[in-house]
């Protein structure tokens, strides 16, 4: 296994829709323990395929990365068939490091998809786990979360990250 590099915005696979799986073959298993790894070292609690440069519709989720019994999920070619309630809550994103914002998802997901060996899977979540589902689709929609905050406060977003740049020598 390895760490791989995480994208970072604006790096244009992020904003590209990512292809759907038809093989399940050794690569694709390397490739989602590489992601495995690279979410926990990050340390994150998700990461889409697109965002370590792969295309493929493909997302891992632990939102108890912290805690000693692990929720893992691998999900490929997930849907969401079903969002209930909705909340404001702030969110951050490795492929955007330094930047939270508040931004408003459904309370409750269901999402349908395959597991890493092609089974189909439901997952029904809330709270958390259903913020981090709709963030993983988002990515793997070539949705970022910047993407889904005003029209104002992004182009905010991009004058700040912008001069952040110029001044880290980036």
């Amino acid at each position: 296994m390895a760490v791989l590099e995480i994208k970072k915005y604006p790096d244009k696979v992020l904003s590209e829709k990512t292809t759907p799986v038809n093989e399940f073959d050794s690569e694709l298993q390397k490739l989602i323990d590489d992601m495995i790894e690279t979410m926990y070292a990050a340390p994150g609690i998700g990461l889409a395929a697109n965002q370590v440069g792969v295309s493929k519709r493909v997302a891992v989720i632990d939102v108890n990365a912290t805690d000693e019994k692990s929720s893992l999920f691998v999900l490929v070619n997930p849907e969401i068939v079903h969002k209930e309630g909705a909340n404001d809550s702030e969110e951050g994103c490795l492929s955007i490091p330094g930047y939270t914002t508040v931004i408003k998802r459904a309370d409750e997901v269901k999402v349908e998809g395959l597991d890493r060996h092609g089974r189909p899977i439901e997952i029904e979540g809330s709270g958390l786990l259903a913020r981090a589902l709709q963030h993983e689709i988002d990515h793997l929609d070539g949705v970022l979360l910047i993407d889904r905050i005003g029209r104002i406060k992004r182009e905010f977003f991009k004058k700040r990250y912008a001069k952040e740049k110029i001044l880290s020598g980036e």
